[in-house]
C-alpha cells in the first residue's frame, strides 16, 4: 500500500509558529524531502526530532522528485519541508506534489505559516483582491515583460524580492507602475519585524542611499480607475496613511498630490493643522 505526501508549513521566523500537528507529522513520517537539509536540521534539533532527510530542491528536483515518489509509492510517509512557510508556493515542491498526483499518491496538506498572506494581513494595503506574483526573473527582457503583463491590473499585487535586488526592483517596478502606493514588509514574526507604508517613488530613492536588510515581501497598489474623483479629505487621508507609516509629511503631501491632482501646498496645510 503506498504511503502519502505530507505538505508540511514550517516557520517563517518564530519557531513557536510551528503547529501541534505539523510538528506531530515530522515526527512520524518516514523521512522528509527538504529544500536544504541545513535549515531544515536546526528545526528538528530544536524540537529534539531524528529523522532521515533527502535534499530537494530546484536543481536536484528531476532526479530527486523520482526517488521521492518511488519511496512513497512503495509504502513510506513522506514530509516535504522548504525552509520557511508552506512548501509548492512559489517553491520546487510544486513539482513533487504534481508527480504523486500523477502517480495516485495521497496528497495530505498540514497548513503553517506564508509569507505573502502573513505580509498582506499586516500591510493595510486593499486585500479583497490580490494577486501573488512571486519573485521576478532576473532575465531582464522576461522581468519587463513580466511587469508590462501587470500594468493595468486592478488587485494588490504582491513580490518577493531579496535584500541584494530590493533597489533594483523597486526601480524597475516605479518605471513600469509609476510612483503607486506601496508597503514593504520585512523580517516576519522575527524581532524586526517591519512595515513600512509608503510609495514606490518615495522607497526607490530611500533605498539608493540605504542598505535594505531582511527578506522583503512588496505589496503594491493596483491601478485606479483614471475617472476617479477624490475630495480634499480624501487626499489628506491618503497622505496621513504614509505619514502614519513614516514618510516625510513634504513627502506625503507631494505623493498625495500627485495621485489626487490636488495642490500640495492645500494637503500640507491640512496635514499640519490636523496635528
Amino acid at each position: 500500500m503506498a504511503g502519502i505526501l505530507y505538505v508540511v508549513g514550517t516557520p517563517i521566523g518564530n519557531l513557536s509558529d510551528l503547529s501541534a500537528r505539523a510538528l506531530k507529522t515530522l515526527e512520524d513520517c518516514d523521512f522528509i524531502a527538504a529544500e536544504d537539509t541545513r535549515v531544515t536540521l536546526k528545526l528538528l534539533n530544536h524540537f529534539g526530532i531524528k529523522k532521515p532527510m533527502i535534499s530537494y530542491f530546484e536543481h536536484n528536483k528531476r532526479e530527486k522528485g523520482e526517488i521521492i515518489v518511488n519511496r512513497i509509492a512503495a509504502g513510506e510517509n513522506c514530509a516535504i519541508v522548504t525552509d520557511a512557510g508552506m512548501p509548492a508556493i512559489s517553491d520546487p515542491g510544486e513539482d513533487l506534489v504534481y508527480l504523486c498526483h500523477e502517480r495516485g499518491i495521497k496528497v495530505e496538506s498540514v497548513p503553517g505559516p506564508t509569507a505573502f498572506a502573513t505580509a498582506l494581513a499586516v500591510s493595510g494595503m486593499p486585500s479583497g483582491r490580490f494577486t501573488f506574483e512571486g519573485f521576478l526573473s532576473v532575465n531582464k527582457p522576461s522581468r519587463k515583460a513580466h511587469l508590462e503583463e501587470l500594468k493595468d491590473e486592478k488587485r494588490t499585487m504582491i513580490f518577493y524580492e531579496a535584500p541584494h535586488k530590493l533597489t533594483a526592483t523597486l526601480g524597475d517596478l516605479y518605471s513600469v507602475f509609476g510612483d503607486r502606493r506601496a508597503a514593504l514588509v520585512k523580517e516576519l514574526t522575527k524581532i524586526h519585524e517591519t512595515v513600512e507604508r509608503t510609495t514606490l517613488g518615495a522607497a526607490f530613492e530611500k533605498y539608493q542611499s540605504e542598505t535594505p536588510k531582511g527578506e522583503f515581501v512588496i505589496i503594491v497598489d493596483g491601478k485606479k480607475e483614471e475617472t476617479a474623483d477624490y475630495t480634499l479629505e480624501q487626499a489628506v487621508k491618503l497622505a496621513r496613511e504614509l505619514t502614519d507609516g513614516g514618510m516625510p509629511i513634504n513627502e506625503a503631501a507631494k505623493s498625495a498630490a500627485k495621485e489626487t491632482k490636488f495642490k500640495k501646498s492645500d494637503i500640507y496645510k491640512q496635514l499640519l493643522e490636523d496635528k
